[in-house]
């Protein structure tokens, strides 16, 4: 992964790229990690130029060393914030959407707040896994600490506001986010699923692909 970084920035089309890691989630500590699982988020111009990365150097030579791969393809619904000090995903008008959606958090945790960040963790994991139309998440990072995210995938845009908005866990992080200014940067985004492809973690998304 590290070694593609240079050859993705030269892909045509390419406007945004982060190669991360992965991990449960749970704790958002080093004990999490997944070294099994690696992502790959790509913003592209067209759908054309995002089609034509899967035939692509890098993509080809992590195909050729992978176990099982997905491919998630996606549509902005919604997104505030930024990352690296960029708006990836643009700053698309919220529209009305029923069908399969997908969730992104990222942020860069200021050092002297990580501890009190790591505390709140747990209840917010074990609501969000619990949570009725979740179908899977994980956490991302583009670091071991620090520099993380989470991402999820949802039947619904409902099953996320419902998640959001009436579990207290993570209620009262969003409050003590806005207390604290514990991150330096952030980024919320929804997206419309387009198209689900493959295998992540033993869960063939292809079936939820509609």
């Amino acid at each position: 992964m590290a070694r593609q970084r240079i050859s993705m920035r030269k892909l045509s089309g390419m406007t945004f790229c982060k190669l991360m890691g992965t991990g449960s989630g749970r704790t958002f500590t080093v004990r999490d990690a997944d070294l099994h699982h690696w992502c790959v988020l790509s913003v592209w111009r067209t759908p054309e130029e995002c089609s034509a990365y899967l035939q692509s150097k890098p993509a080809r030579q992590w195909q050729k060393i992978a176990a099982a791969q997905a491919n998630i393809e996606l549509e902005p619904l919604s997104a505030k914030g930024t990352w690296a000090k960029q708006t990836p995903f643009g700053n698309p008008i919220p529209a009305k959407w029923d069908g399969l959606t997908a969730a992104l958090t990222r942020a860069s945790i200021k050092p002297r707040w990580w501890r009190e960040f790591w505390r709140s963790v747990p209840p917010v994991s074990k609501d969000l896994n619990a949570s009725a139309g979740l179908i899977t998440s994980l956490g991302i990072g583009e670091a071991p600490i620090g520099l993380q995210g989470t991402f999820s995938i949802w039947e619904s845009n409902e099953s996320i506001t419902a998640f959001s908005s009436k579990q207290k866990p993570h209620a009262d992080v969003i409050a003590r986010t806005h207390e604290t200014g514990w991150y330096s940067e952030e980024l919320f985004a929804r997206f419309k699923i387009t198209k689900l492809s493959g295998n992540f973690a033993g869960l063939d998304l292809s079936k939820f692909d509609k």
